[in-house]
Order: C-alpha cells, then sequence, then structure tokens
C-alpha cells in the first residue's frame, strides 16, 4: 500500500518546525515512538527503575521478537546494544585474528570500522585490505571472488556508505562469503529503516544496526544480530553479570544466545522507544518506505542536476534515499548552515568519514540530504529551490 504521507506527517510533530533532511544523522521521532520513551521515563519516575523495568518485563521482551521480524531473524540472534558502533565493536572484537590473516573491507568503508580493522591490524600483524569497486562505485564482486583465499578471516561491508546513495551488493558479498566459510559482517546502519532488511536472504553471520537514523528511534539504541550458529564462535571482548553467569569461585558460563554480547545495565526507556520504531515501521512496510523514499531522492537529484553550479555526487547501480551534492564556490559546511537558516536541516560528509573512496575522488566534503517517507513533494521542491539561491549567490551562511 502506498504510503499515507498525511497520516506520516501528522503523527511526526517535527514536520512542523522543520524541513528535515537529515535522516542519515537522525530521523524525526514519530508520536508512538515519543509516548514509548515517556511513558516509561514517568513510569521510573513514579515507582522506580528496577520495578518500572520488572512492570514492563513483557514489552521489554517483545522489542526482541520486533526487530527480529524486521531483519528475518529469531528473537535469541538479537542483542540490544547502546549503539551501532558498539554493536559493531562487539562482534568485531570478539573474532580473533593471527599474523598475515586478511581483512577485506569495502573502499567506501566507514571511519569508525577502518579505525578498528587498523588497531586490530597494528596489535595481530593482520592486513586490512580494501576491494576495489566496480564501474558504478559500488564493490566489485568479481573482485572479492578474485581476493578470497585461505588467508582471508573476514569481510566486514558497509552496506550504505554514510557519503552517498550507493548500496553495496551485500546479498552477493553473503554468497562469495558464505561459499569460502568466511565470517562476514555487514554494517547496516544506514540501510535498516530505509529498505527491507533481510538477513537469511543476504547471507551475513553479523549485522550492526543503530535506532536514531532511518528508523526513526532514539538516540542512545542500537542492536546486533548474530547467527544462531556464529554465536557459540564469539566470545565478546568483556562480559558482566548480564551476559555470563560467576557459576563457581573460579569459573563462569556465558549465555547460549546473542544477549552475550550486552551489558546489565541499559537504558530501558529508549529500548522501549526502538521497539516501538521498529513496529512503527514494519506497520508501514519497508517496501512501501522504499519504494516513497527512494522516489523522493531520485526527484531530489533531478532537481539539483538542473541547478547550475550543483554537482550530485552520488555513486552506485541502485540508488537510496541519502543524496550528496557540492555547490560550485561553497563550502559544504556553509551550505548547510544557509540551509539552518532557514529552518532546513542536512549534514555534511567529509574525507575524515569515508578516506578511501573520497580521496580516491579527490572530494574533500559534500552535502547530504537524505528525505523519508514522510518528506512531501513541496518540501523537496522548497529545498531544490533554497540550493538555487545559494548556488546563485543570494543567500549565503554566516
Amino acid at each position: 500500500m502506498p504510503i499515507d504521507l498525511a497520516r506520516a506527517r501528522s503523527q511526526t510533530p517535527g514536520c512542523g518546525h522543520v524541513l528535515h533532511l537529515d535522516n542519515a544523522g537522525a530521523g524525526l521521532m514519530p508520536e508512538p515512538v515519543i509516548e514509548a520513551v515517556r511513558r516509561h521515563l514517568t513510569l521510573e519516575a513514579e515507582i522506580g527503575g528496577y520495578a518500572a523495568e520488572t512492570r514492563e518485563a513483557g514489552r521489554i521482551a517483545a522489542v526482541y521478537d520486533s526487530i527480529a521480524r524486521l531483519l528475518n531473524a529469531e528473537p535469541g540472534e538479537i542483542a540490544l546494544i547502546e549503539n551501532a558502533t558498539r554493536a559493531w565493536d562487539m562482534a568485531f572484537y570478539a573474532l580473533s585474528f593471527e599474523p598475515g590473516d586478511r581483512i577485506l573491507t569495502a573502499m567506501a568503508e566507514y571511519a569508525s570500522n577502518y579505525i578498528a580493522f587498523l588497531q586490530v591490524a597494528r596489535r595481530t600483524g593482520a592486513v586490512v585490505e580494501p576491494v576495489p569497486n566496480d564501474e558504478t562505485g559500488a564493490l566489485s564482486l568479481a573482485a572479492l571472488e578474485a581476493m578470497i583465499d585461505d588467508r582471508v578471516k573476514l569481510i566486514a561491508i558497509t552496506h550504505v556508505p554514510t557519503n552517498g546513495g550507493l548500496i553495496n551488493p551485500a546479498a552477493g558479498i553473503g554468497r562469495i562469503a558464505r561459499a569460502a566459510r568466511i565470517p562476514f559482517l555487514l554494517d547496516a546502519c544506514q540501510s535498516v529503516g530505509q529498505m527491507p532488511i533481510d538477513v537469511a536472504a543476504i547471507g551475513c553471520d553479523m549485522l550492526s544496526a543503530t535506532g536514531r537514523k532511518f528508523l526513526r528511534g532514539p538516540r542512545g539504541t542500537g542492536f546486533l544480530y548474530v547467527r544462531r550458529g556464529m554465536i557459540g564462535r564469539l566470545e565478546p571482548p568483556f562480559l558482566d553479570l548480564h551476559a555470563a553467569s560467576w557459576v563457581a569461585r573460579d569459573r563462569y558460563q556465558i549465555r547460549a544466545d546473542a544477549r552475550r554480547f550486552e551489558t546489565w545495565e541499559s537504558y530501558v526507556a529508549g529500548r522501549l522507544g526502538l521497539g516501538a520504531a521498529v513496529d512503527y515501521a514494519l506497520e508501514w512496510g519497508l517496501e512501501a518506505i522504499r519504494a516513497r523514499a527512494f522516489g523522493l531522492a531520485e526527484g531530489l537529484r533531478e532537481g539539483l542536476a538542473a541547478i547550475p553550479g550543483v554537482t550530485v555526487a552520488d555513486l552506485g547501480r541502485e540508488k537510496c534515499a541519502i543524496v550528496t551534492f557540492a555547490v560550485e564556490g561553497r563550502p559544504a559546511d556553509a551550505v548547510a548552515r544557509a540551509l539552518a537558516a532557514q529552518a532546513i536541516n542536512v549534514s555534511t560528509s567529509t574525507v575524515r568519514s569515508t578516506r578511501l573512496e573520497m580521496a580516491a575522488r579527490g572530494i574533500d566534503a559534500l552535502v547530504r540530504a537524505s528525505p523519508h517517507y514522510y518528506t512531501s513533494e513541496e518540501e523537496i521542491e522548497r529545498f531544490t529551490a533554497a540550493v538555487g539561491e545559494i548556488a546563485q549567490g543570494r543567500r549565503v551562511a554566516r
């Protein structure tokens, strides 16, 4: 079913205050998410944090079920983590590497992940090798397959990079990883919530994601998926009395499910807000969300490309709801400030976020605009007109 735009906007209070094109940074929370967080914080204030958690145990448990439905996984394969970076870290740092082991990644890999690769390489003697891109700018499956040997111990890829419309071929990567029996870690931080994600179809062993972006959940929330057959092979980099049990004076036992990657203390209200965000996305339908968000982004690209002095910088055969562009003679941060002065939210992507890919293209910074299904066509037109005024020098940042 098509998205009911009027309902989506009426349930999004932020639509009355800003033109929000920064869903790749943090989406506007809808009323059910806001209410879930507010309700639990009020309950904690009234009866205490421990008592509130006990009373809401059923709702908290249901969050695992909701995320499992979102990913086509099992609840026992889901861990709730405070953010996507920590979720990714818990999986990556649970792996073991030795001198000469190879970690294969993407040219457009996110900085936080690549820094972790470099740290582990420095500690262990492993090597980090980016897979070349194909002619569209996506990771080349042919190049990946040619790089496989018995020294490859991990394939770790960002599904949707931070700096453009590109969607890396996750399912194709999964087929190669499964055939070679190599663990596959997928960073789905920018893809979950704007398109359907099926871990069984993709074939990843581990997947990390955040609540705050296209899922429209609260900040400080994220989750990790670990395939059932992989869980027992991974010992988390640190444990507590939730992840493991102290069963004897000198012995502990790690949980058998993915919650071994969690810690005891958590932002309970945020977790309930995350669950509400997942349920809200499932209610709309991820296919419908993808169709509308991708369509709006394509219209935005066409509008921006028609403005003299504006260059759209997106890559990939199929492009998602992240649009990056540059305005000739205007630094990206100055464009973002000029738009902010008109209550228009965007962000910027710099070479520090995806150094290999952007440096290869000679790009230092881009403006990033990311619409979502609650964005209206009128807002796209208003945004395009605002960028046109900036390009013509009629509006400048202060």
